[in-house]
């Protein structure tokens, strides 16, 4: 199995950035971050057109998790930065659940 080091995420916006969606490139997944980094201008143009303002970035993966990432999260600010990070929803969802009561901690 070949190992993931950093993944190209690009997003294409409107002009006024609340538009804003995924666009796919040639290729995003690649075994070093510097691999990624050098092809981000290139894919940045392969796209070019696609939408009006375009923004990438980089994004390292842990090899250890790379199968049980499944979720890209991003969020692209109004002065065009674009935060991005990749998730695993599992954990997600546990961190996020409701617990139940414990019946000791009730007093009738």
């Amino acid at each position: 199995m070949e190992h993931i080091a950093a993944l190209l995420l690009v997003i294409g916006c409107s002009n006024s950035m609340t538009d804003c969606r995924e666009l796919q490139v040639p290729v995003s997944i690649f075994e070093t971050a510097d691999e990624c980094t050098a092809e981000r201008p290139f894919a940045m143009g392969d796209v070019q057109g696609q939408a009006q303002h375009i923004v990438a970035r980089c994004l390292a993966v842990d090899p250890a998790l790379e199968d049980d990432y499944d979720q890209v999260v991003w969020n692209v600010r109004p002065d065009g930065s674009l935060d991005a990070s990749l998730a695993i929803s599992s954990l997600v969802m546990a961190s996020n659940a409701v617990r139940p009561e414990k019946d000791y901690l009730s007093q009738e």
